[in-house]
């Protein structure tokens, strides 16, 4: 299992405000992002006040679990992927030694039984808290503001409706406690058919440390190990990962689980969970950036939120989805704020060189990763010089099999179409987009020609202004133009 120091992010700081975003605010909402990327969670301090609400909730969950008498037969919990929207109130899960209380605005108490306290408190401070932090997620994906806002329940809640999101406490194995049909010191985590959580953002918070969080590259972190009283586990679900084109990587996590020690160590063990759900009438699809770029094909349609929550999605299907798209690696030293992109004017045309860097990027986001998505191939680019001396003239060489399976036009190193000369790049646009270079000379002749019609107009009225005799220029041509402004402006 793989272990870190991983940095902690103020909620304070993810408030937004109106205005230009302020550095504070710039550095925050990278470093989650970046954690997000990195580990598949992040941790989120919260203020004193709230870390205080949240010490009193699981005091008080454990006392609500620990005087129950033993769960019954109706208390069972069923999967029931029709139902995910409605759960609430206490039941309990035998095979996992678990208990739940589910705290969902909305639904009618038909107990008489009194709920943990602080749950609809602590509801609204996780609940805002998430959604600062999808504020933050949208800044530094450019996305606009409210992005999810249609996703997400109304603030507040209409009358008769039911919150989508839901407040969770439990307890694993309480003392004392034996559940029908759960074994003594029984797995707490089967590692086969492993899923990820469906939601948006799910906040979490034990008194003891088991929660394990596994990265996109197979490894295992302990999330909520050394974490302080104002500390939660932030983690992203499936809903988020679809939203953002799988940009935002979900998160699989487990329990603790290994020697009887640790299951020992386990009992008792009382958790919060706030998962922000989209709402089940919503219709889940890929958001676009401020600039319209949306995500690849497999996330291009859309789904309702209530059918999207029936499916199952293992571990490899994500990966086989996952768009081939970098993010900037978490650095020493002080964070530097996310460069945003330079707004090009387009009264201005584009210096040739550049043009082609842009339609270079352009076709490799839009042609040659997803013909690498749809082989669940990984592009990795060659260095220029070794790739020209070396590689284009063997046929074992080690980006042969990939520039075939590509696509890739003979003769052009296997390098980041940024980095390639502008030869290159031509042959590299001719080949993914066949006739893109007559295209382009048809309009580099009509901008040409705008600006010859723009330079003549300006001629002409600097021609009037300087009182020009215009028979006399038609009837001389050319020399008698020149010799007229001559002696217009030297006098």
């Amino acid at each position: 299992m793989a272990a870190g120091p991983v940095p902690r992010v103020r909620l304070a700081d993810l408030v937004p405000s109106d205005g230009l975003a302020s550095d504070c605010y710039k550095q925050a909402a990278v470093l989650l992002f970046q954690s997000l990327q990195k580990y598949s969670f992040a941790v989120i301090q919260l203020s004193a006040s709230d870390g205080t609400l949240l010490r009193c909730v699981l005091d008080s969950a454990r006392m609500f679990f620990h005087q129950r008498p033993p769960p019954g037969p109706e208390t069972i919990h069923t999967e029931d992927s029709q139902n995910w929207h409605r759960t609430a109130g206490y039941y309990s899960d035998p095979h996992f030694a678990k208990e739940v209380f589910d705290y969902r605005p909305g639904t009618p108490d038909s107990t008489a039984e009194l709920p943990p306290t602080g749950l609809p408190e602590l509801f609204v401070t996780l609940g805002t808290a998430s959604r600062h932090i999808l504020e933050a997620i949208a800044w530094v994906l450019e996305l606009r503001s409210f992005s999810f806002t249609e996703f997400l329940d109304n603030i507040p809640l209409k009358n008769g409706e039911v919150s989508s999101s839901v407040l969770s406490v439990s307890c694993h194995g309480r003392p004392g406690l034996q559940h029908p049909g759960a074994m003594d010191l029984a797995p707490i985590y089967d590692g086969h058919d492993q899923n990820a959580d469906k939601g948006l953002v799910t906040l979490m918070k034990s008194d003891k440390h088991g929660l394990e969080i596994r990265d996109m590259h197979g490894r295992w972190h302990l999330a909520d190990g050394g974490l302080g009283p104002q500390d939660v586990v932030l983690f992203c679900g499936l809903s988020l990962y679809q939203a953002t084109g799988g940009h935002v990587t979900p998160a699989f996590f487990r329990t603790e689980a290994g020697s009887s020690s640790s299951h020992m160590h386990l009992y008792g063990r009382c958790s919060t969970a706030f998962k922000l759900m989209p709402k089940a009438t919503g219709l889940l699809h890929c958001l676009t950036t401020s600039g319209g770029v949306a995500g690849s094909s497999p996330f291009q349609q859309s789904v309702t939120v209530h059918d999207f929550m029936q499916r199952s999605h293992s571990i490899d299907q994500l990966i086989g989805m996952r768009q081939a798209f970098s993010f900037p690696s978490q650095q020493e030293g002080p964070m530097k704020p996310l460069k945003r992109r330079k707004q090009v004017s387009r009264g201005k045309p584009l210096a040739p060189s550049k043009r082609l860097r842009l339609e270079a990027q352009r076709v490799l986001k839009e042609r040659v990763q997803e013909i690498a998505e749809g082989k669940n191939l990984k592009i990795r680019f060659c260095n220029l010089k070794d790739c020209e001396e070396n590689h284009l003239t063997t046929l074992d060489s080690p980006c042969s099999s990939l520039r075939e399976e590509l696509g890739w036009p003979r003769g052009v190193p296997l390098v980041h179409p940024h980095d390639l000369p502008n030869k290159a790049k031509q042959a590299f646009l001719e080949a993914y987009e066949p006739g893109w270079t007559a295209s382009q000379d048809v309009e580099l002749g009509l901008i040409e020609a705008g600006h010859l019609h723009c330079k003549l107009r300006a001629l002409v009225f600097v021609l009037r202004k300087a009182r020009v005799n215009f028979s006399r220029v038609l009837r001389f041509g050319r020399t008698s133009l020149w010799f007229c402004l001559m002696d217009q402006f030297l006098l």
